[in-house]
């Protein structure tokens, strides 16, 4: 992976901006993004944080813009039930002026992977601006500090998944779960009737 970041590095700027949207593009098995920017810093520190943490915001918003893209032709292999409920919490949040700016945002300006929050949105055919908007601002946020920081957040986080495909996998697996969990939640009981209720856990229909 350094020889990969070594040769982006050589292109500054323009070459982090590209292996970013690379990244994001992928629904699973790649590295979380803010490991690769504070990389990059850490092998060039003349370059500036928050230009650094723009760029790698711009290019993580539009690989997940391509993700949400791909996921939603994957609509039709979801189940009736599962689909009609994703329905309802995406009508939820369009009704709401700020919905999904905020929702973005909270999840952008977290080190969480967000791979799962855009195939999800993929799902639901979410279509608002402020998906990525809320996203921007929150990934660029988060970016900041966790490049800021540099080593004393990611060698800890390194020492943790010392073989980092095993890292990267365990990481994926809490998503896949998240999302299961997400579809099978009962939106219409849980946003009427403020209950939480699960409908059965069958996501695909084959």
């Amino acid at each position: 992976m350094v020889d990969i970041l070594e040769a982006f590095s050589e292109y500054s700027y323009f070459g982090i901006f590209l292996i970013l949207i690379g990244i994001n593009s992928a629904p699973i098995l790649m590295p979380p993004s803010w490991i690769v920017l504070t990389s990059f810093y850490l092998i060039d520190p003349s370059l500036d944080i928050v230009l650094l943490a723009m760029t790698g915001a711009t290019g993580a918003t539009i690989g997940r813009f391509i993700l949400k893209k791909i996921s939603g032709l994957f609509r039709k292999f979801v189940g009736k039930e599962q689909k009609s409920n994703l329905d309802i919490i995406g009508d939820y949040l369009n009704h709401k002026k700020y919905g999904y700016v905020i929702a973005s945002f909270l999840f952008g300006a977290t080190p969480l992977p967000s791979n799962m929050l855009f195939i999800t949105y993929g799902l639901m055919r979410a279509k608002s601006i402020g998906i990525y908007v809320g996203f921007w601002f929150g990934r660029t946020l988060s970016y900041i500090v966790m490049i800021y920081f540099g080593n004393a957040v990611l060698t800890p986080f390194l020492e943790i998944f010392e073989d980092r495909l095993t890292g990267i996998l365990l990481i994926d697996g809490v998503g896949i779960g998240a999302i299961v969990l997400f579809a099978s939640v009962n939106w219409t009981v849980l946003i009427t009737q403020k209950k939480i209720k699960f409908v059965k856990p069958k996501i695909w229909r084959f």
